[in-house]
């Protein structure tokens, strides 16, 4: 199996992010795409969501797909300036998940 069709058959990305009150890690389990050496993954509660917080305070995260951890950055995508990779994204988690509203995250390894 290539790698691409590896991560369309992974179901799952964990995410580590130190909370920003904490200091602690918090480690969630979240549906993610693919895209151009990148991975997106979109939260349901926005801003709301602590890991969102988390990233907005500190954007050093780690992460997990298909058992291999990894190192890198993750930024808020902003839907009004970054239109196009917004909609591609979205498009992306319809056609894995059959859902894709939420902020969208972008995770640089």
């Amino acid at each position: 199996m290539d790698l691409e069709s590896q991560l369309n058959s992974t179901q799952f990305l964990y995410l580590n992010t130190t909370g920003w009150k904490s200091g602690k890690i918090h480690k969630i389990e979240i549906w993610f795409v693919e895209f151009n050496k990148k991975y997106y993954i979109v939260s349901e509660r926005g801003e709301r969501a602590h890991w969102v917080q988390n990233i907005e305070h500190n954007p050093a995260i780690k992460f997990e797909v298909s058992n291999k951890m990894s190192e890198g950055t993750a930024r808020i995508i902003d839907p009004l300036k970054e239109s196009e990779l917004a909609t591609r994204i979205s498009k992306l988690m319809d056609s894995k998940y059959k859902w894709s509203q939420g902020l969208i995250v972008e995770i640089i390894p």
